[in-house]
């Protein structure tokens, strides 16, 4: 496999559609900070990448501190670190809260939005989430810009994928079985064609975990790593097995990703191990090995460095703050301009 794939398995990516909205300029949508609304959308996801996927029609993307975006259908805007946003066409006359109508679905369903002006142009859009563990933020998602614009339509997989999507959206109100869980593969392939697409559009001289990966050695260092975290590597070793020196490599690393290789791999064992503490019954002792480390009390001390608390603490801490309660079921929703703001 290579480095990608294995860290998205590793961070359980999954997927979620939420929201099929439809618009008639002029209207304006202000859309919050990703955890003002995740207890309602996916209480048990570490951390929530949103998006929107342009159907039809085109729209205004705006965010604090950037450039407005230009989105026309085909057209995937992703926020990777979930940061308010506002989404509009023509002169809105007011931006409607959409907390307010995300508090209303339910989790798993999709809910309609019917929102708009005087019967001007229609925009179309289908929203949702990428949900994975925290460390994501320091893996693939680092180097990211706050909001990314990718056109999915131009590329044939890409396309296919929308067009999935579409077909399960409109399937709506038939009950058929297994349309959840379908959307929530489309939406997880939707990502992942979008982070390839932004990959292999990286400009030469690009830091973060995405060009490091697209690098050929030290996406073949990280695919070793990520493969084998329990192994004795060295940087010698590492280098040795990616057919490079070790001063390459180690100059890469740093370069791309702003520390060496094996400072990479201890830092990705302890986050293994966490995933270990919050998952299984093993003792300290057993995963510690199973992570790569021969000594119990050098893990405890690296795993307090890295978290802040020693192995048992945080395992008793995260399945304490994991009890979460589930939003009520409801059934499919349809919100109009009169209660939008209800």
């Amino acid at each position: 496999m290579d480095a990608f794939s294995e860290v998205l398995s590793a961070v359980h990516m999954t997927g979620a559609i939420f929201l099929d909205a439809e618009f008639t300029a002029p209207w304006g949508v202000s859309v919050p900070q990703a955890d003002r609304v995740a207890a309602v959308l996916a209480p048990a996801v570490e951390h929530i990448v949103s998006y929107h996927l342009v159907i039809e029609g085109e729209m205004l993307v705006e965010y604090e501190g950037g450039e407005a975006l230009q989105l026309s259908a085909g057209d995937i805007v992703i926020m990777p670190f979930g940061d308010a946003h506002r989404l509009s066409a023509g002169a809105a006359p007011r931006f409607i809260d959409s907390a307010l109508v995300l508090r209303r679905l339910s989790r798993g369903k999709v809910a309609r939005l019917r929102l708009g002006g005087r019967g001007g142009a229609k925009t179309r859009i289908v929203c949702g989430f990428f949900g994975c563990r925290r460390q994501a933020v320091r893996l693939f998602l680092a180097g990211l810009p706050p909001i990314l614009r990718i056109p999915v339509r131009n590329d044939p997989s890409g396309a296919w994928v929308e067009s999935s999507i579409r077909h399960l959206v409109s399937e709506a109100e038939t009950g058929r079985p297994g349309r959840s869980i379908l959307l929530s593969r489309m939406a997880e392939a939707l990502f992942i064609e979008s982070m390839r697409h932004y990959m292999e559009r990286l400009p030469e001289g690009q830091s973060g975990w995405l060009a490091a990966a697209r690098d050929p050695v030290v996406g073949r260092v990280l695919e070793l790593i990520h493969r084998e975290p329990q192994s004795e590597w060295s940087a010698a070793a590492l280098a040795k097995s990616a057919g490079s020196s070790r001063s390459v490599v180690t100059e890469r690393f740093r370069r791309l990703l702003g520390e060496g290789p094996i400072s990479y791999l201890s830092r990705w064992r302890l986050h293994l191990a966490a995933r270990l503490l919050e998952t299984t019954q093993d003792s300290v002792l057993q995963l510690a090995g199973d992570v790569g480390y021969e000594s119990e009390a050098a893990f405890n001390r690296a795993f307090k460095r890295e978290f802040g608390a020693p192995p048992a603490r945080y395992r008793k801490q995260t399945r304490t703050q994991g009890r979460l309660r589930a939003p009520s079921d409801q059934s499919l929703i349809e919100v109009y301009p009169s209660d939008a703001s209800a």
